[in-house]
């Protein structure tokens, strides 16, 4: 793969924006229509890992998306400048930089895009539900298991925020030109996590391109178009290895943050999930110095590890645990400042987002080659800073995710989509047809958006009756991945009858 292709400005629909005096990228464009779109804001009302949740401080989907955004810029410089002071490639120069920085950050905002209401457990309550009730459906006396292809199934059964993510911006967003926010194919490439569809993914496979799809079929051909232009042909674009290494840094220590702060846990449980889990004892030990005020380590009578370590093994040796009250940890520590948990636990949490961008950038670098020819099938992070990502992702999941509070709000999120999706689906199915929908479908018809509407009359034009059921489906979904948490639940509410 060739940067001068990877870093493609091409675009589907004519560039409204072209203007002689207009000194702005064709990626800063990109940028200022993003930030610009209804579907963007809409991020600041859908979950990130808190349902519904009325704190100011807990994240949304939209300050995550900022945060990924922010990072992956990051990381996009420090590798970029990685790769000229290595001269690993003559072409890459920098304007090269400035462009590779440019689309990163642009990725970084429309990465979770498409994702439904309800975070990533809206997903799978979507994908529940085609797989219990797809069976089921019928239209014109025939299943409609029947008539959809066998990549159209799949593509209901497996829903992905991703591939929702792609055809949103590039048709459902309003435009006159039917190219959605009509953004560059370079952009639209780095977006495109997973470049396989719903019958090529392999949850399994060894290789992280190719464990879920990156495209419905509707995109099909789009997505044939993007890999043309970019140069990518069938493998992931290089720059999408940073947008996910950007994300799981941003996701795996904001959501220690989150947790921390709603109180899911405390800090001596902290630390003692991170001795529990194996992560490297220096990294305990830089939380060690943020807690006692010695951000070095290193003090009169101090192990390796610091006084924490010291304390968490002598508790190991006794009775096999990595337990203690935190009274007891300051108490082996009499004699240090002691600051407070949380504030040296986001002190060392913004310690550790450099260290795993440092960590990111080694990895595309040495493994530039592998990447650029598409043979990489890994995570940039690796090493010890693996062990430390899974770990945190897995305290977050132990103790957040899987929380009281958490169960109650997604099982309220689940009743929410299945009213919707058992209302949507038979109303659109009922839709462009000669028989004209039942009182109640046409109503809930009333809820599509016009444009969504307007997609579906262009998708449609060349094809059969037959062939136009996965694309009133797609009505459904489009629709309710549209809604943001709160639009799903007063909507749910008031079309119930329920009043607060």
């Amino acid at each position: 793969m060739r940067w001068s292709q990877i870093l493609s400005t091409y675009r589907a629909g004519e560039d409204e924006d072209h203007l002689q005096n207009d000194l702005r990228s064709e990626f800063e464009k990109d940028y200022h229509r993003i930030i610009g779109s209804a579907s963007f804001r809409r991020l600041q009302d859908k979950t990130q890992v808190f349902p519904l949740d009325k704190s100011d401080f807990i994240r949304t989907r939209l300050t995550h998306s900022l945060e990924v955004s922010s990072i992956g810029r990051s990381l996009a410089q420090n590798i970029s400048e990685s790769i000229i002071d290595r001269r690993l490639d003559p072409s890459f120069n920098l304007e090269t930089e400035r462009n590779v920085a440019a689309v990163i950050e642009c990725a970084g905002l429309i990465h979770d895009i498409g994702n439904p209401p309800f975070g990533h457990f809206g997903e799978e309550a979507i994908r529940e539900w085609f797989a219990r009730h797809l069976p089921r459906l019928s239209y014109n006396g025939r299943a409609v298991t029947d008539i959809l292809t066998l990549q159209e199934k799949e593509d209901l059964l497996n829903f992905e925020g991703n591939a929702q993510g792609l055809r949103l911006v590039s048709k459902l967003h309003y435009a006159e030109n039917g190219c959605g926010l009509n953004l560059t194919y370079g952009l639209l490439s780095t977006m495109i996590k997973y470049p396989r569809s719903s019958v090529e993914m392999n949850p399994r496979a060894k290789d992280v391109t190719e464990k879920k799809m990156g495209y419905f079929r509707s995109e099909e051909e789009l997505f044939t178009r993007i890999q043309e232009k970019t140069g990518t042909k069938g493998r992931r674009n290089p720059l999408t290895f940073i947008l996910e290494a950007a994300d799981d840094i941003a996701y795996a220590t904001a959501d220690i943050e989150d947790a921390y702060k709603k109180g899911f846990f405390d800090f001596q449980t902290f630390v003692s999930e991170l001795w529990k889990r194996k992560v490297d004892p220096e990294f305990i030990e830089i939380l060690d110095g943020h807690y006692t005020g010695n951000v070095q380590g290193k003090g009169p009578g101090r192990n390796k590890w610091g006084a924490l370590g010291d304390y968490m093994m002598s508790r190991s040796r006794m009775d096999g645990t990595y337990g203690g009250t935190l009274r007891s940890s300051e108490a082996a520590m009499s004699g240090s400042q002691v600051s407070s948990g949380e504030s040296a636990l986001m002190k060392w949490l913004s310690e550790m987002q450099s260290i795993l961008l440092i960590n990111a950038t080694g990895g595309f670098v040495d493994n530039y080659k592998a990447i650029m020819s598409g043979t990489y099938s890994s995570e940039l992070i690796n090493g010890r800073e693996a062990v430390l990502i899974k770990a945190l992702k897995g305290i977050a999941y132990d103790y957040a995710f899987t929380s009281m509070s958490i169960y109650k709000t997604e099982i309220a999120a689940n009743n929410i989509l299945t009213y919707l999706l058992n209302k949507m689906v038979p109303a659109v199915l009922q839709y462009d047809r000669e028989t004209p929908p039942g009182l109640m479908e046409e109503k809930f018809l009333s809820l599509i958006s016009e444009n969504y509407l307007q997609v579906y009359e262009w998708s449609v034009s060349d094809k059969s009756d037959w062939q136009k059921v996965y694309n009133r489906i797609l009505l459904a979904t489009d629709t309710i991945s549209g809604m943001t948490d709160s639009y799903a639940r007063d909507l749910y509410t008031d079309l119930n009858g329920i009043t607060s």
